[in-house]
């Protein structure tokens, strides 16, 4: 038997949805809650297998409550259902510790469905969702670099081969002006303070040896 803690704000969502889990007979309801402070004291308390968790709650919020929750009693599977599938929502609840996210327009069978899959240790992540997530990683695996134009980038190995502005200048052909504003565009783009540290960057990320291959 799986025992399942419902939280959400809305009294006819969180009914309605109770009403169908208990008419599968591998589910127990042990508890609802209609707030994320309250949802999180009683999760704690029955210690449940699953929890279908709200996000936008007064009181506390679905992801305060997972924080929480997550902290206390790591065990527990955490599924967020929600309306919402912004970023400002998908991610919080993701590194806060949610085990599935999953939309409220889910048929009620997708629903019981995840609760199970999640009992068992599979996640479930709406399709939405999941993309949202592949692009930011997809995002997050872009080094700074990789955002340089082609003259920055050549400026760059430049700075890392040590080369003064003039030095660089006189390399590539251009006026010390635009050698000073493609440097000012690097520090901006890596987020460094200086030379210096833009160095360290061309050497950290063996840029010189990938320019020489």
């Amino acid at each position: 038997m799986i025992r399942v803690i419902v939280v959400d704000d809305h009294d006819i969502v969180r009914k309605g949805i109770i009403a169908y889990l208990q008419t599968d007979d591998n589910i127990d309801v042990i508890g609802q809650a209609s707030s994320g402070n309250e949802g999180a004291e009683l999760i704690l308390k029955e210690k449940p297998d699953v929890v279908l968790m709200d996000l936008m709650m007064e009181n506390g919020t679905g992801i305060d409550a997972t924080k929480q929750v997550m902290k206390e009693y790591p065990s527990c599977k955490i599924i967020i259902l929600t309306s919402y599938y912004d970023d400002e929502q998908v991610f919080p609840a993701i590194e806060a510790g949610a085990f599935s996210y999953i939309l409220k327009t889910s048929s009620a069978t997708e629903i019981v469905a995840a609760i199970k899959k999640a009992a068992k240790g599979e996640n479930v992540i709406e399709p939405k969702v999941a993309t949202k997530m592949m692009s930011s990683f997809r995002t997050e695996q872009r080094k700074p670099h990789q955002e340089l134009t082609e003259r920055e980038l050549e400026v760059l190995l430049c700075i890392g081969n040590g080369m003064t502005n003039q030095e660089i200048s006189d390399k590539l052909y251009i006026g010390i002006k635009t050698v000073k504003t493609h440097v000012s565009n690097i520090l901006a783009k890596l987020d460094v303070h200086d030379r210096t540290q833009a160095a360290v960057y061309v050497h950290r990320n063996q840029l010189l040896k990938n320019d020489e291959d």
